[in-house]
């Protein structure tokens, strides 16, 4: 059964920044960009860096701790197409987001 939490409120996290949350048992990156709202597995595929923490150009976050790139908006690595983060949904509902994740 999936889990859905609310993490936040939309003033909370400003344009081109992430945040990170627990869901269920899982880590969430949680990134407002230019066109809305995306929300990945918050741990690095690479060695486990905290994926919130980095940069946001655009659609792309880097990892703050060994420069991998992510498509927010895919999970997408942008160098190797075989890695790619878990997306979750992610809702704004009134003054409140909320992420839904598999159990």
């Amino acid at each position: 059964m999936p889990v859905r939490v609310r993490v936040a409120a939309p003033a909370d996290i400003p344009e081109g920044a992430g945040r990170e949350f627990v869901v269920g048992s899982r880590i969430v990156a949680v990134f407002r960009t230019a066109t809305g709202w995306a929300a990945i597995d918050g741990i690095c595929s690479h060695a486990g860096g905290p994926v919130a923490q980095g940069k946001l150009t655009g659609n792309i976050v880097t990892c703050p701790w060994h420069g991998w790139q992510y498509d927010v908006t895919t999970g997408h690595h942008c160098l190797n197409s075989r890695i790619q983060q878990s997306c979750f949904q992610i809702e704004e509902i009134g003054q409140d987001l909320f992420v839904t994740v598999p159990d």
